[in-house]
């Protein structure tokens, strides 16, 4: 089948099928990984993209595009430079909002919590599983800045490879990974007329227990 049809497809039948409160598991982190597992399964494109929603001290809120690696019950894992405007945002304000924008397939996951920096070893474990051009990347950036042109920045990455030529590069440390520990997970289910479901897990505290309410779309 054409993907773009197959796709089509999955979307038409999740809209028909919808979600009911008796589709859910207990536990939203199953729940997600389900959904999570349809959409690689549907061959959506780059199905690990989340947007970020952050805000500063000054109450302005910002977003961007970052890649999950990783889940579990502790919550939703990325990694990026901690100098960089989200890096400065999060130590100020540490709380942060997740879409998981699956349109393809008629879905999204929305996620707000409180955030948290991991462990500096999980840290090293993944940069060093990253490939040597993202990690002399990871020195040439300085994410967030203002550059004076391309050349700038390809310089900075000359300067890095020529650095580390002699062997591993190591993990700047200013370059780490976030953890955003959720109080609320909401699955959105497209449906026709926009007449969508909507199904939040809310907790009060982290290790508190997990209501599900129905909200209107």
């Amino acid at each position: 089948m054409d993907p773009a049809a197959d796709l089509d497809a999955r979307r038409r039948a999740n809209e028909e099928r919808g979600l009911d409160e008796s589709d859910l598991d207990p536990d939203p982190f199953v729940q997600f990984g389900r959904w999570f597992h349809d959409t690689v399964a549907a061959r959506v494109v780059e199905p690990t993209a989340m947007v970020l929603a952050t805000a500063g001290s000054d109450g302005l809120p910002s977003a961007r595009t970052v890649l999950l690696k990783g889940f579990d019950a502790d919550g939703f894992t990325f990694f990026t430079n901690r100098t960089s405007r989200k890096g400065a945002e999060l130590a100020a304000t540490p709380a942060a909002s997740l879409v998981f924008p699956w349109y393809a397939v008629g879905r999204q996951v929305l996620v707000a919590g409180t955030v948290v920096e991991v462990p500096e070893t999980e840290s090293d474990s993944y940069y060093a599983t990253r490939p040597r051009i993202s990690q002399l990347g990871a020195w040439a950036s300085r994410q967030s800045t203002v550059l004076s042109g391309r050349d700038q920045l390809e310089h900075r990455l000359a300067e890095a490879t020529r650095r580390f030529a002699a062997g591993p590069v190591p993990r700047p440390a200013f370059w780490g990974g976030y953890r955003v520990q959720p109080l609320s997970i909401e699955f959105w289910q497209g449906r026709p007329n926009r007449l969508h479901d909507r199904l939040r897990y809310r907790r009060a505290e982290l290790d508190g227990p997990w209501d599900v309410a129905r909200i209107s779309p």
